[in-house]
């Protein structure tokens, strides 16, 4: 039997999926964000809660060069209208901080 490694500190979700970590599906989070059609959307969460994972998540689905296979098997991809609308068609830009206390 395969063992799935834990993704202790993580916050790539190319990697998580590309290096078969555990990974719990949170792309219902992306179906959300596009039905709701949000102008701005704060994420608010404790540290070590995922937010810099889920950010990784949404540049990799929107991203056009990312890869499709990424999302095989996941719940967004169950919406197929959706895809095929937003998924790889823009360019993205990812920044991130981190902020040591």
């Amino acid at each position: 039997m395969h063992k799935k490694m834990l993704p202790l500190g993580i916050e790539n979700f190319e990697k998580m999926i590309q290096e078969d970590y555990y990974y719990i599906d949170k792309t219902g989070l992306i179906i959300e964000l596009l039905k709701n059609q949000s102008e701005v959307t704060l994420f608010t969460r404790p540290r070590r809660f995922g937010k810099s994972l889920n950010m990784s998540m949404l540049k990799n689905f929107f991203s056009i060069h990312s890869d499709r296979k990424l999302f095989d098997g996941l719940k967004v991809t169950k919406e197929e209208a959706l895809c095929e609308k937003y998924m790889q068609k823009f360019p993205v830009i990812l920044i991130s901080c981190l902020l040591q206390m």
